[in-house]
């Protein structure tokens, strides 16, 4: 031993001699709360190839404990694996167990997910999780927990799947001045309204193959009425603006009123339907806007060509420009691979007794979506008799909307008029909607939909 003290401090490999194997560090012990899809796929991940994780990151891991709603359940999906006496139905033992150095959240939900995650953060335990939910609604409580105890609360699945997206923006573009960040993050509405584009088929079939393919629930709200995607992008917003935004500060609108003839109109037009989470900020000091909705978007821009489940997000930075990430969105072993990711660096903190970087978020005005000025489409059933169209026109010229371009289409008794105006105030396109639903000839406003991009960008 050299006079100085060793060479090579405690838990650091020494180099290999005369080309024998570098000797790796204890595996980092990880309790897995959820067996679900993305659970079970992650448990997989790890136990099948473990020597593989190690050899290429240097960092062995071992799932030892699982909390399971019922560990009687048979799991013919893992058995290969083999879980032998790791399942318990008690997700506490989990967290308290003196064994486990590092937690897994993958049971969704804000409670009782919180409270275990909390009480892991406050133990000194790393915390990886891909609920958008739990990461949407309490990330500035569970941060600080985590910034108090020295270690790690990491949350990459939750807004994109696999898509490296969270480490994106928090790492590669850390002193980037984010301009705006405009995606599609729910693959299961890409999928319906993939499916209403190519083929012509209304929303409700649409939906009911989706289901049949298991992209949409059997009660699909979370997803084509926004909510989903409106968690995604409060976690957006937060991290590119470092604002304390939750869900229900997201401006919200599902697909449910999309029909297939406002989809045929907006390609005529020259557009695509896509239903986009959009978050904004026009200078360092100015409100963020984050808001999701369905929207008619340029051909020739590339969140149009994204199909069926896939997931994209579009970048817009002060110097970087645009950039955009593609990839799965969803999917039990596209999600387990984003948490991995994150696994592995909290070991890797934890192993070298390192403390994670952190980020404070500040108290952000946000925009109301009033204040947004954007065109519009708005389709409406009217009764087909003479003095409608002028009725109509009056509506919008008392709202100061003004129209770019018009069509009527017959409907034997009824006729179908749709709009497209000039950029306008969204403050007087509703009101424009709500003087519409009040006349007489208007049957119901069908449709309203904003247009990303000019129009020369649509041609």
């Amino acid at each position: 031993m050299s006079a100085l003290g060793p060479l090579y401090p405690a838990g650091m490999s020494q180099p290999s001699q005369a080309g024998a194997p570098a000797q790796l560090p204890a595996p980092v012990r990880i309790g897995l709360l959820g067996c679900g899809n993305v659970g079970a796929a992650f448990f997989s991940i790890v136990a099948d190839g473990q020597s593989g994780v190690a050899s290429r990151t240097g960092m062995p891991l071992e799932v030892v404990k699982v909390a399971v709603r019922d560990p009687s359940r048979p799991r013919p999906g893992l058995g290969g694996s083999g879980l032998g006496g790791l399942l318990v139905a008690d997700p506490w033992a989990v967290v308290a167990d003196a064994e486990v150095e590092l937690v897994v959240e993958l049971m969704g939900g804000v409670e009782p997910a919180r409270s275990l995650v909390l009480a892991a953060l406050e133990a000194g335990k790393p915390v990886v999780t891909a609920n958008k939910e739990l990461v949407a609604a309490c990330h500035g409580e569970l941060a600080a927990a985590a910034e108090a105890s020295g270690v790690d609360f990491l949350y990459e699945a939750s807004v994109a799947g696999a898509i490296p997206l969270v480490r994106l923006l928090k790492d590669s573009l850390a002193g980037e001045r984010i301009v705006r960040i405009m995606g599609i993050v729910n693959g299961t509405t890409n999928y319906i309204l993939t499916r209403m584009s190519e083929e012509g088929i209304g929303y409700g079939a649409a939906l009911a193959e989706a289901q049949a393919l298991g992209y949409a629930e059997a009660e699909p709200s979370a997803d084509v009425e926004g909510y989903d995607a409106a968690a995604k992008a409060a976690i957006l917003a937060a991290i590119a603006f470092d604002a304390e935004v939750v869900s229900s500060d997201v401006y919200r609108e599902g697909i449910t009123s999309v029909g297939a003839s406002d989809i045929d109109f907006a390609k005529r037009l020259g557009y695509e339907v896509k239903l986009l989470a959009i978050t904004e900020r026009e200078g360092e000091d100015e409100p963020v806007s984050v808001r999701v909705h369905p929207a008619m978007i340029p051909r020739a821009h590339p969140l149009a060509s994204v199909r069926d489940s896939f997931n994209a997000v579009f970048v817009e930075g002060e110097a970087a420009g645009e950039l955009m990430v593609y990839g799965r969105g969803a999917g039990g072993r596209p999600t387990a691979s984003a948490v991995l990711g994150d696994v592995i660096e909290a070991a890797h903190h934890l192993r070298e007794q390192s403390r994670p970087r952190t980020s404070r978020r500040r108290t952000t005005r946000l925009r109301p979506i009033s204040e947004l000025r954007s065109q519009y489409y708005l389709s409406l059933e009217v009764l087909d008799r003479p003095g409608v169209l002028a009725a109509v026109a009056t509506v919008f010229g008392s709202c100061g909307v003004s129209i770019r371009s018009m069509e009527q289409v017959g409907l034997r008794h009824e006729a179908r008029l749709v709009f497209v105006t000039h950029t306008a105030l969204e403050a007087d396109v509703q009101a424009t909607a709500a003087g519409l639903e009040q006349l007489e000839s208007v049957e119901r406003v069908t449709c309203l939909l904003r247009l990303v991009g000019s129009e020369e960008e649509a041609r």
